[in-house]
């Protein structure tokens, strides 16, 4: 016996709706899968940075690639920024102290991020 259920399906488009929310005040997150302890996620930043002082020290690790716009990381304890264009990704392992230095205000940043255990 077959079944007639069809595998359940989410698409979309990673550049979709970036003008509109690259417009916001605020950087835009959407969580695009959540399952079994990954979280990937889709941000968009148009001139957004950390704030002063404000370091990500995550208990999961991140790997992350910018797909347009440019950035900056900072990694505590390095003496030089990390810059970013397109095509640039960097892993960043459990606990690694970071924050997000400066993204274009030009053009929107948009990163795909994978968070794993």
């Amino acid at each position: 016996m077959t079944s007639s259920l069809k595998p359940a399906r989410r698409s979309g488009n990673l550049f979709g709706a970036v003008a509109q929310l690259a417009a916001m005040p605020d950087e835009h997150v959407d969580a695009l899968v959540e399952q079994g302890g990954v979280t990937i996620e889709r941000i968009v930043s148009c001139g957004q940075a950390s704030p002063p002082g404000f370091w990500y020290d995550s208990p999961r690790a991140e790997w992350v690639v910018l797909l347009t716009g440019a950035a900056v990381l900072e990694f505590d304890g390095d003496t030089e920024p990390h810059p970013m264009k397109p095509g640039d990704h960097v892993l960043i392992e459990a606990h690694c102290r970071h924050r997000v230095a400066s993204t274009s205000d030009a053009e929107p940043s948009v990163w795909l991020a994978v968070y794993y255990p």
